[in-house]
């Protein structure tokens, strides 16, 4: 009972409904988001080997620049936690309203990257014709809602922040079987419209978006749990200040996660060297590792919301507990998964691929995928509570160390020095990230004692 009430509190059973309650809607979101994902790489994937690779060379450039911007936008969900921890939710909405005012730049910046650099990046490659053309063309479709994609990132924070995880869960839940329709009319040319293969899934995903903001502007216009949070008021322009606590915050946050993401873009180039059935079975086994991760991001993701709010009220002790729930469930997930991944790689490589060979490989690239998947289960729940506490700066000096200065140089040296083929960046993707996982847990240690006194 001692050890208990010292890790998770005298109320830890209390700790943990509260947890869960946060916790699995987010995971049903996420599990919705990747859901998407997965049906564009399956759909894409029957409509041919070179219409699947098209599509993940797209989504590997799409990726990391999404996933940055995402991470700038996700500043706002620590911004607003510790403002309600604190009882100042009344400037929350301000919070967000900023929010708002950076995606639209940060949507315009893409544009016009993608108008200067994009055909240049793609030109150099060396892609087959039609694989390229299939990439171009489905981040241009995507393009489509490169906006209400940005925006989405900070309504949900508010949204999520507030305790409304399970209207963010029916949001996305009701959009998963829009964009399987969409996928299913533009991929394979239904209803009249053309066949656009892997093309077709960039266009749905774009349109998918605008549905996505729509439901949230009603959620925020309709639900008398945000009526309080004035998000348009005087004055509408930014200030500046607020601005650069955003990128104080959001920057560190963001280019931690393009560190780690565009490890992956890289890795999904450096395998195109080997072939269609190589990037086909690659982009696959990490589809279907990405799906995986959504339980992990999930917990860091409530971590966030559970661990600021405590630190915004100076509840240090409570924060500690509430971290270690989420710690505590993580990795009992980190020792279950990857076995079942492992022992199943063959059947999920069916999942996706018609080819003998593509599926082949991509049983093997999942069996390395277990492994990554365990370290991500010990490493995320810690950038998320991180994340709670404010700290953004060490997160991104671990990733920098373990991706570019671990996984990198490895990798070229399993593939060049020992030959070990496209598969030497998955296997240096697993030392990545297990030092990635003790870097944090070092971080997290320090700051604990810290804030113990």
């Amino acid at each position: 009972m001692t050890g208990w009430i010292r890790w998770f509190g005298a109320d830890g059973k209390a700790k943990f409904r509260r947890f869960f309650g946060i916790m699995l809607p987010i995971l049903v979101t996420q599990t919705a988001i990747m859901g998407m994902n997965f049906c564009d790489t399956v759909m894409s994937g029957h409509a041919g080997a070179s219409q699947l690779a098209g599509t993940a060379i797209g989504g590997n450039i799409w990726m990391p620049v999404f996933t940055t911007l995402n991470g700038i936008l996700m500043a706002s969900m620590p911004l607003s936690a510790q403002l309600l921890g604190a009882g100042r939710r009344a400037e929350i909405g301000k919070v967000i309203r900023h929010g708002l005012w950076m995606a639209l730049g940060l949507a315009l910046l893409c544009y016009a990257a993608a108008a200067l650099f994009l055909e240049a990046v793609v030109s150099r490659l060396g892609l087959a014709p039609d694989v390229a053309y299939v990439a171009t063309h489905y981040l241009a479709g995507i393009g489509i809602g490169i906006v209400p994609f940005l925006m989405n990132t900070v309504l949900r924070c508010l949204v999520d922040t507030l305790g409304g995880t399970r209207l963010t869960m029916t949001i996305f839940l009701t959009t998963l079987p829009l964009n399987v329709c969409m996928n299913y009319i533009f991929i394979y040319g239904k209803l009249g419209v053309p066949a656009m293969g892997g093309i077709g899934a960039g266009v749905a995903t774009g349109l998918t978006s605008w549905f996505v903001f729509l439901f949230f502007c009603l959620v925020l216009r309709r639900d008398a749990r945000y009526a309080d949070i004035r998000i348009v008021e005087r004055p509408l322009l930014p200030a500046w200040n607020l601005i650069g606590e955003f990128l104080r915050i959001g920057v560190p946050l963001g280019l931690s996660i393009f560190v780690e993401t565009s490890i992956f873009g890289a890795i999904a180039f450096l395998v195109a060297k080997f072939g269609t059935d190589a990037i086909a079975g690659s982009q696959a086994a990490m589809s279907f590792t990405s799906l995986v991760y959504m339980i992990p991001l999930s917990v860091s993701m409530s971590m966030t919301i559970l661990v600021g709010i405590e630190a915004g009220a100076r509840r240090w002790s409570g924060a500690e507990q509430y971290g270690n729930v989420g710690l505590a469930f993580n990795w009992t997930c980190a020792l279950v998964i990857p076995s079942l991944i492992f022992l199943f790689r063959q059947e999920i490589a069916m999942l996706y691929l018609e080819e003998p060979a593509a599926r082949a490989l991509c049983a093997t690239f999942t069996a390395y995928g277990s492994l990554f998947v365990m370290g991500d289960a010990v490493a995320a729940p810690i950038q998320g509570i991180l994340r709670g506490y404010k700290q953004v700066r060490l997160p991104f000096y671990s990733a920098v160390v373990a991706y570019w200065g671990i996984c990198a140089p490895l990798g070229l040296y399993f593939d060049y020095g020992l030959g070990h083929g496209a598969f030497s960046y998955w296997q240096s993707l697993d030392i990545g990230l297990a030092v990635s996982a003790l870097l944090l847990f070092w971080r997290l240690c320090v700051l604990r004692r810290r804030l113990r006194g």
